[in-house]
Formats: structure tokens, sequence, C-alpha cells
């Protein structure tokens, strides 16, 4: 992995040494350090939810260019595509959406009706992980939302890391915050954000794969209820 990281400028070994670097820095500076590198070949992967909206308002800040993008499954919630339009009116920005390859009704004849609760790893496959390869595609780097504390197979999530799965790097600004601080942060810059946030849903997925949690559940128990698994497949 080495020599196929240097192609970025930097080892994975040397990105995890910046990252620890980086560490106690607020998340803005982590930002300005990746823009700096690797812009325009960096773009936000963003879903909208809670974690992303705060990287929107931070990135339009720091770099109004910036490359934003988002992987439409086709099974949004409709509390999705209005926060969609509400953060697209408030930066002025246009996210780019990228799809699958097959409609949702191609894929019903290709692999059955609700493919989504039959089988959501073949589905994520198809509307998540090809898609994102596409929107990947030429870039030095991108940016997510995940923090350490969402889950236990984000737990060991580093600030910078190479992405051995797509092969780029990767930048993780928040994975140290709690969700107190991303709701302080929304609360304090009026940040737009997904109203199902306050009905239950800390996690929000496609709607045939998202339920409310209750309190005191993992924020991502309410994902793909009933199958054993917690990721779509975007972050390994």
């Amino acid at each position: 992995m080495e020599t196929t990281a240097r192609l970025t400028s930097f080892t994975a070994s040397e990105l995890e040494a910046i990252g620890n670097e980086f560490e106690d820095q607020p998340p803005q500076v982590v930002l300005r350090w990746a823009f700096h590198q690797f812009h325009p070949e960096i773009a936000l992967a963003c879903s909208f939810g809670a974690e992303d909206v705060v990287l929107v308002d931070m990135i339009v800040e720091i770099e109004p260019a910036a490359r934003i993008f988002y992987l439409d499954t086709d099974f949004l919630f409709p509390e999705t595509r209005d926060v969609i339009e509400r953060v697209k009116m408030r930066y002025g920005i246009e996210p780019v959406a990228y799809r699958s390859l097959l409609t949702p009704e191609e894929q019903a004849r290709l692999y059955g009706e609700n493919l989504y609760w039959r089988d959501p790893d073949r589905c994520c496959a198809l509307r998540k992980v090809e898609p994102l390869q596409r929107a990947l595609a030429g870039l030095r780097a991108w940016i997510t939302g995940i923090r350490r504390e969402q889950a236990p197979t984000r737990a060991h999530a580093r600030l910078i890391e190479w992405d051995r799965k797509f092969g780029l790097v990767k930048i993780n600004p928040l994975v140290r915050w709690t969700a107190r601080e991303v709701w302080s942060y929304i609360k304090e810059h009026h940040v737009p954000y997904n109203v199902l946030h306050d009905h239950g849903y800390p996690s929000i997925g496609c709607w045939p794969c998202t339920q409310p949690v209750a309190p005191g559940e993992d924020p991502r128990s309410g994902r793909w209820r009933g199958f054993q698994k917690t990721e779509c497949g975007l972050h390994a």
C-alpha cells in the first residue's frame, strides 16, 4: 500500500502521522490542510445528515468552489430531499447527484422486488457503492462525516487515512466529535438539518432500511434492523 499511496504525494504512514499531529485541532484546520493539499481533486461525500451539513457549513467558508456530491439511491426520504433543497438555497451550492446505473424498476426486474429487504448488501452495492466509485474517480481525496462515537465499526477511524478500498486519501474532520458537539455547532450556526433527526433518527439512510432509534440504543441500530449489518459498504 505504501507504493500506491505515494501517488497522492503521501505514504499511508505519513498520512497517519499527519493525522496524529492534527488530532487536537479543530475540524476547520484539518479541512484547510486538505484543500491546500488536494483541491480541486477532493470532494465532500454528503449524505445531508447532521455531520455532513456541519461540514458543508465549514467548507463553503474555506473553499466556496469545493466539490460536493451525494448518492441519490432513489429511495431517499422526502425529508432528506427537503434538506437538500434548503442547503442549496442557504449556501448557493449545487451538489452533484450520483445514481445507480439501474432504475428501481430495472433493479426489480433483474433481482426481484424489494431487494433492500431480502439482500440489503447487494442493494447497497448497486445503489451506493458503485455510484460512489464513479463519484470518486479522478479524485485524490474525499471528505466524510464519520465519527468514532457513531458505531463500533467506526471506533478506530483516523482523522486522515489511506482508503484502501477506493484507493485515495480519506479525510474525517469530525472523527473526534461527539453528537453533542455536532448539534451545538448546528444550533450556533443555524445550519439547515434533516427534521427526521428530531423524531428519533440519528442516522438516516434510505426509507426502506431506516427506522427510528429508542433512547439508549446504538445510533445506527435503526439501519437494516433484522440483519447483521450496520454499514452500507462505503466505509470499510
